[in-house]
């Protein structure tokens, strides 16, 4: 079901051309190829190419309507002089691009949240969604696995630019789904692509090191998403923080000057949902909260200590939504693990496990290796890597964190990209002395898998959820989870 439609006049988007011309569009585009006859091209900075660039293009296939910023302007100011494009010059076109899209097409889930963090969205806007549908309720995830639940559809991005997240959106909406959680990631709240989404209630899980690639401090990154508590969630709605991380006390100090409603979670005393102990075993763990002064005690069938810090996450947010408490901890025990986050991907004959996890920074290495150790009676054995073209600080730091908490170390290749395999390899293995490298992760897998004794666990990290592994400009098939699956069929004998 596609709801984009119709045609809307410059003025019923909300832009203002110069000289005051209102005309009409019949469609919106970021990409010049895309535009049709009518359409509005959004012209946009760029980190290495600004859109301005690409403004002939647009126009040569027939656009009505141009947006953009003054340097855009300055790029394409010939050929804008010589066509009857209207020329919307915007001093945050990303973010009016934002507000245009939504007001295009027109429709959303009802009710949305959305959740940032390093780590941690994808699980927290899942169990979201979990907890609704178990509630009788109509509702979809969206982020890194695409949009899943009452609806699905592929995303390329975690939080897409805006017209192809609000078609999403909108399409959701048209198949009758009322309840949204998207994951908000630091580039996508940077470049305002969440700006038109109408939030009730916004996520806070944790933050470390990653991205620095792309953001030019560790600052510039936390302030990123804080923006969505500064400015995409609004004064009415609410914050759902995680107070055991560091930053949490800064992200509800925000959310308190804005005036919004807050949720607290955490294993302080203080805090609204606090998670006040643990017991683990080979299947989950059951935990023990507190809430609004009752102690309960939940069942969650969840590999890893730190889940139970998501689920409490996507329970306020749900409560911030207007469901009622006892009946979100009474489905609790109902949430199934995500897609490559601490999957059970295989068991060998022994009783060994192998588990997929998506870990690709220095924390998440050591925070899935620590929660995995209380289920695991054996050693624990690790496959770490790094991808190429990211950030190359923090490749040691994922060596140290595997090397830190895991009995036995193999590095391999996680999606090198452009980068030689081998140097980066080198990298992580400068944090993991001792270290066993292999670079065919197939091979590295198999040979983890081949070192699992009775009780022990094997954790793959890097990939997660992910069918493919990028070399240069090529993604060849490769899933963890399917390969973990082959590896025990080969050494055990029997059928993958």
């Amino acid at each position: 079901m596609n709801v984009e439609s119709g045609v809307k006049s410059l003025g019923e988007l909300g832009l203002t051309a110069r000289g005051g011309r209102d005309v009409a569009v019949t469609g919106l585009a970021v990409d010049s190829r895309e535009v049709r006859d009518g359409f509005l091209f959004a012209a946009l900075p760029g980190t290495r190419v600004h859109g301005g660039e690409f403004i002939q293009y647009a126009l040569r296939q027939g656009a009505a309507a141009i947006l953009t910023d003054a340097e855009g302007a300055a790029i394409a100011r010939d050929v804008l002089d010589a066509s009857d494009a209207a020329l919307i010059i915007a001093a945050d076109p990303r973010q009016a691009l934002a507000y245009t899209a939504a007001l295009w097409f027109g429709r959303q889930p009802e009710t949305m949240v959305a959740v940032t963090g390093t780590n941690g969205k994808t699980s927290v806007a899942s169990f979201t969604r979990m907890i609704w549908q178990e509630l009788g309720l109509r509702a979809v995830n969206l982020g890194t696995t695409g949009v899943e639940g009452d609806w699905f559809a592929p995303l390329k991005h975690t939080t897409p630019e805006p017209i192809t997240l609000h078609r999403a959106l909108a399409d959701a909406a048209a198949a009758g789904v009322d309840h949204a959680a998207m994951e908000a990631s630091s580039h996508g709240l940077e470049q305002r692509r969440l700006d038109g989404v109408q939030l009730r209630a916004a996520g806070f899980t944790n933050f470390s090191q990653d991205h620095l690639d792309y953001h030019a401090s560790f600052e510039d990154y936390f302030a990123a998403k804080a923006g969505l508590f500064a400015r995409v969630l609004p004064e009415e709605g609410a914050a759902v923080i995680n107070m055991d991380d560091a930053r949490g006390v800064d992200m509800a100090a925000i959310a308190k000057a804005r005036g919004q409603d807050l949720i607290t979670v955490g294993r302080d005393e203080g805090v609204d949902l606090c998670l006040m102990a643990q017991r683990f075993d080979a299947t989950g763990q059951d935990v023990r909260l507190r809430h609004r002064g009752a102690v309960r005690q939940v069942r969650l069938n969840l590999i890893g200590g730190f889940q139970a810090e998501n689920v409490l996450i996507a329970a306020g947010l749900v409560m911030a939504c207007g469901e009622d408490a006892d009946a979100i901890f009474e489905v609790l025990p109902r949430l199934v693990t995500v897609r490559g986050r601490m999957h059970l991907a295989a068991t060998r004959e022994n009783g060994a496990t192998v588990f997929v996890d998506y870990a690709h920074t220095p924390d998440a290495v050591s925070t899935a290796l620590q929660a995995l150790r209380p289920h695991v009676m054996g050693r624990l054995v690790a496959i770490v890597g790094a991808g190429g073209d990211r950030d190359a600080g923090k490749r040691p730091l994922m060596g140290q964190a595997a090397h830190d908490h895991a009995d036995l170390v193999i590095v391999s290749d996680d999606n090198p990209r452009s980068e030689e395999p081998a140097a980066i390899r080198a990298e992580v293995m400068a944090g993991a002395p001792g270290a066993l490298e292999v670079g065919d992760r197939a091979e590295a897998i198999l040979r983890g898998v081949d070192a699992l004794g009775p009780g022990d666990a094997l954790l793959i990290c890097g990939k997660g959820h992910e069918t493919g592994q990028i070399v240069g400009d090529t993604v060849y098939p490769f899933d963890d989870a399917e390969q973990a699956s082959v590896a025990v069929a080969a050494l055990d004998g029997g059928v993958p």
